[in-house]
């Protein structure tokens, strides 16, 4: 079985990763949505998660985010993590939310609100999406420093939104999102 979750779809800068994880061993135990757990324990956690299952991830940088939309960039998030992992068609696939974002290729998907604490399998694919984009952002926060991404990782916090005003938009903003085209359009 296979567990996808993604990390960043509402962020104001940064990719959107989505991850397929395929349990291959038993999980460890705690493993949840990754909200409900610390970074402390999610970092933790990841280590054995690496062990346990396959991990597929699906990258989306913020030019293509701010190109497809939300939707078309989770279908291509979703389609890239597949690929990573080599799932087949017909193999079971609980994907966190409402929305099937895969190809119709594969067969036997089952959309799951809160699926992330409802089955580990999507639980591992949450905490892994969110240690491994959260370490991303702050691997990129060194080139803009300006921005604390290192502490909000791109969502749209007070922080982000008071440096956006002294700062401008950067290389990693999502220029399509409304709080950040504000800063690039005119208003009139």
């Amino acid at each position: 079985m296979i567990g996808i979750d993604e990390v960043g779809r509402g962020c104001w800068a940064g990719p959107l990763l989505v991850v397929a994880y395929r349990q291959t061993s038993k999980l460890p135990a705690g493993v949840g949505d990754s909200k409900s757990v610390s970074k402390k324990r999610r970092q933790a956690l990841q280590f054995d998660l690496e062990i346990a299952g396959d991990i597929g991830e699906g990258w989306v940088s913020n030019q293509e985010i701010d190109a497809a939309g939300l939707t078309g960039a989770m279908r291509l998030g979703v389609a890239r993590a597949l690929e990573a992992i080599t799932a087949g068609d017909d193999e079971p696939i609980i994907m966190d939310g409402a929305i099937n974002y895969c190809s119709p290729n594969f067969t036997n998907v089952q959309t799951v609100i809160d699926g992330d604490a409802l089955y580990p399998v999507v639980g591992a694919a949450s905490i892994t999406a969110k240690v491994r984009r959260d370490a991303s952002m702050a691997a990129l926060a060194k080139d803009y420093e300006s921005y604390g991404f290192e502490r909000h990782v791109g969502y749209g916090t007070a922080a982000h939104l008071a440096a956006l005003k002294v700062h401008g938009v950067c290389d990693l903003h999502r220029l399509s999102f409304k709080p950040v085209k504000a800063f690039v359009e005119p208003t009139s």
